[in-house]
């Protein structure tokens, strides 16, 4: 069969400057190529070169290998895995993993915790046989990954973080350390895995897929942001320059679309409620309302209305929509009045995040379930302090070092604690099978938060039950925060 008759790039100078194409500092760049020559769409010249972003790689492949430019991009290599676990896929996990190659390996795939996000990766990871570089958001988790894809697999593992930097084949990072190396790794893998990739629409963190090469990529959440109540601002730490022209159309303020052009659009979801009884355990949420003692009460008012009345005295609600928060917090920085209404919004957040009556709660709901494993979530440290002092029940904040951590946890899912008091450090991502209670004593108005604690006791663990309690303060803003974390049909 006689070979087709391409177009070839006109390039500059005798063979040794044939065009070729090379990754540069998160930048796809061609030389040898000049100005007046037509190039695809994503490129722009740029200090000389034509230039295109690291992400725009899976788009331009092709005409590099049409145009016969030495591709000098890729540094990963084809791999040759084994399970060395013997498990099955559930009929979802292997109709989202069919639906992710479909897609030519680009999207992402929301399900529930405690459905097998981790298990639908090694699969793909399996299926695809390329080098693969995992992101997640903590060191823990990163540690929980390393774990798993090592007894999966069957090789050596890399860390990338803090000081242990070694890249392997399969590589496991987080998104700080991801971000602050997106030049190193920018090349050295076919595809990216963002765990809990709501994570990824942060700014900066964006950066990471925008400078990558990988034309593969799985993102893995319970928790797709909502285009309407993500709050973020423009990253100014951009890597340079050259980037910064390259990549200042992207706008983090926009999650859904800035993900959808990194990662590609959720190609495949299953909600809570489609899994609960066979993948997950059956469960029920319970709002418990409690009063404010009278001392309480007076205080929560008198601080309530300084807060309110400065907000709708200077009309912030009208005048800045949605945004009307941070306008008084930025206010609060130099002007007294609002400084002062501030300091009233802090108050009489305390006193409902504390509250004695959610205290006398906690006490019925430790001895109603004595024999069963629970995790209490607070809104601040202080409180959750409070609790294990009060209680001697272990704590886990933002503060807890990685050694007592691990201990702590170990010994929940051994059963020798039954009882863990924490903050957010939990939200996301730790196996807890073991937790079948929960109780929110406060938190934010995020439904993505509540959706992250409900899921710590999802876990199916024979035909145990699950139980949320929720506690709120009656007649008070907690009911209205209550009322917006719920999850949107």
């Amino acid at each position: 069969m006689k070979k087709a008759t391409q177009k070839k790039t006109p390039f500059k100078g005798d063979i040794e400057e044939k065009p070729r194409a090379r990754f540069d500092g998160g930048t796809i760049v061609i030389d040898n190529v000049a100005e007046s020559v037509e190039v695809p769409k994503p490129f722009r010249w740029l200090q000389g070169k034509w230039r295109c972003r690291g992400v725009d790689y899976r788009l331009i492949r092709p005409w590099l290998y049409e145009q016969d430019i030495r591709n000098n991009i890729p540094r990963w290599q084809k791999l040759s895995l084994r399970l060395q676990e013997n498990w099955e896929l559930h009929p979802y996990q292997t109709e989202a993993l069919k639906t992710w190659i479909a897609a030519d390996r680009w999207g992402s795939v929301v399900l529930p915790t405690g459905a097998g996000k981790t298990v639908l990766a090694l699969r793909a990871i399996i299926e695809t046989q390329v080098s693969t570089l995992i992101v997640v958001p903590t060191i823990d988790l990163l540690h929980q990954w390393y774990a798993r894809l090592e007894n999966a697999f069957g090789i050596p593992i890399g860390a990338w973080y803090g000081l242990e930097k070694e890249a392997h084949p399969i590589t496991v990072t987080t998104y700080p350390s991801a971000w602050s190396h997106a030049e190193t790794l920018g090349n050295l893998f076919k595809l990216l895995i963002f765990d809990e990739i709501h994570h990824l629409a942060a700014p900066s963190w964006h950066e990471i897929a925008l400078m990558c090469a990988a034309p593969y990529r799985l993102g893995l959440t319970a928790t797709y942001p909502h285009e309407d109540n993500f709050r973020s601002a423009q990253s100014n730490k951009s890597k340079s320059t050259g980037q910064l022209q390259l990549f200042k159309a992207l706008n983090p303020h926009e999650p859904v679309a800035l993900l959808n052009e990194l990662v590609g659009p959720v190609i495949y979801r299953k909600d809570i409620d489609e899994l609960t009884g066979e993948q997950l355990a059956e469960y029920r949420t319970q709002r418990i309302r409690v009063d404010l003692y009278e001392a309480e009460k007076n205080a929560y008012e008198t601080a309530y209305e300084t807060y309110i009345g400065y907000v709708r005295d200077n009309h912030l609600r009208e005048s800045h929509g949605s945004r009307w928060w941070q306008e008084f917090t930025r206010r609060s920085a130099y002007e007294a009045e609002a400084r002062r209404a501030k300091v009233a919004e802090l108050k009489w957040k305390g006193i409902i995040y504390q509250a004695q009556g959610k205290l006398d709660i906690l006490d019925q709901l430790l001895r109603t379930h004595r024999q069963q494993a629970m995790l209490i979530f607070t809104a601040h440290n202080r409180f959750a302090y409070r609790i294990s002092r009060q209680h001697l029940i272990p704590v886990i904040t933002h503060q807890t070092k990685a050694a007592e951590r691990k201990t702590i946890l170990e010994n929940f899912r051994a059963g020798n604690y039954k009882v863990i008091v924490t903050t957010k450090v939990l939200n996301e991502g730790i196996d807890v099978p073991v937790a079948k209670v929960a109780v929110i004593l406060g938190g934010s108005a995020s439904d993505r938060e509540y959706v992250q604690r409900l899921g710590r006791v999802l876990r199916k663990q024979g035909n145990a039950e699950a139980v949320l309690y929720e506690v709120i303060v009656r007649n008070t803003a907690d009911e209205r925060i209550s009322e917006r974390r719920q999850p949107r049909s």
